[in-house]
């Protein structure tokens, strides 16, 4: 049994780094060229962006239904690899729970005639065993110590890991990924911001948990459907969510500051002449470091105490300017006389766009 866990493991570990979450073809469109003005533009792969579909910094392709990157398997989380990834986070944890069951047996049964219970102390003999005939493999200091931190390996895997499937399995139930859950959230706050009245709702929960279970777990292991097209609930819009998407990149400009740097950062994750607070404040995230020169302009759009999330703008303040996007230290920067991108003051005007 622990050896079908090994392989089961090991199987759809390497089929979620090898066969990849699936991408969206360079150059590709939808079929009705009207639809495009409903869709974002991928610059670095040449085409539109699908629903469910994002750009991975990574891999440096769009993925198809990306839910996150995975450093363990070097790949991402998507389409044609869920049900592969997500078998692994069940898998592991329970050939773990396995391993502990024999490795706790194993010290019980091998310390049951060592161990002395005395008025005042408990004395164990780690020489032999006290019976005949002797054991086939001697349970020395070394073995224990050995089993004992293997046992702690296997509880720290089931508790971590564990955790994480059960993370996946709650958005596989509602047929969303980790980033539609998170663009749900920003759909909700920007509809409280602006106060509109509208009611987001998230266009590919069936409402059956059966039916959402099954687009990602087939006993082909093929998903459904091509990654393209999705089938959406009665009254959403096939580009639902996306349209919610564009919405949410057009309010992060409108909320968008504009600052100007006023020292120089070199980019690194932890800098050392920017103060003790910023160098042991430094966000916990894969995303990238922006190096800043005296005098460059930043456009940020979130920000922590001692560190701020933006773009810096390299060749224009236009909508077609190339833009650097990641976190600086905050006291590198000064926030400008005007803080919208579009060089207007902002007393007032921001709650009425």
């Amino acid at each position: 049994m622990l050896l079908n866990w090994t392989v089961m493991i090991l199987y759809n570990y390497f089929s979620a780094m090898f066969v990849g979450p699936g991408y969206v073809p360079l150059g590709w469109t939808p079929e009705k060229s009207q639809d495009c003005m409903y869709l974002q533009y991928c610059k670095v792969c040449q085409s539109y962006k699908a629903p469910r579909s994002h750009h991975c910094r990574k891999c440096n392709r769009c993925v198809m239904k990306m839910d996150h990157h995975c450093p363990w398997i070097n790949n991402c989380c998507g389409y044609q690899n869920h049900a592969s990834f997500t078998l692994f986070l069940l898998l592991a944890p329970l050939g773990c729970i396995h391993a502990s069951f024999i490795f706790v047996m194993t010290m019980y049964t091998q310390l049951y005639n060592r161990i002395s219970f005395g008025w005042s102390s408990v004395k164990i003999d780690m020489s032999a065993a006290k019976r005949d005939p002797r054991p086939i493999i001697p349970f020395g200091l070394s073995a224990f110590a050995a089993s004992l931190f293997a046992l702690g390996l296997a509880l720290g895997t089931t508790i971590a890991v564990g955790m994480l499937f059960i993370i996946q399995m709650k958005v596989i139930l509602t047929n969303k990924t980790s980033i539609e859950s998170w663009i749900e959230e920003k759909a909700k706050d920007r509809i409280q911001y602006y106060q509109t009245g509208e009611t987001f709702i998230f266009p590919y929960d069936t409402g059956s948990k059966w039916k959402n279970f099954r687009q990602v777990f087939t006993w082909s292991g093929i998903p459904e459907g091509d990654g393209l097209d999705w089938p959406v609930r009665d009254g959403c819009h096939q580009y639902s969510l996306t349209i919610e998407q564009l919405k949410q990149k057009a309010d992060k400009r409108v909320r968008s500051v504009r600052y100007r740097a006023i020292e120089d950062y070199s980019g690194v994750c932890c800098p050392v002449t920017k103060g003790v607070k910023t160098f042991f404040t430094t966000p916990c995230t894969e995303e990238p470091r922006i190096a800043l020169s005296k005098g460059d302009l930043i456009l940020a759009t979130r920000g922590l105490k001692h560190w701020m999330y933006g773009e810096k703008i390299l060749d224009s303040a236009t909508d077609g300017g190339i833009r650097e996007r990641g976190w600086f230290p905050r006291k590198c920067v000064e926030k400008c006389q005007y803080d919208s991108e579009t060089d207007q003051p902002v007393d007032g005007e921001k709650k009425n766009r």
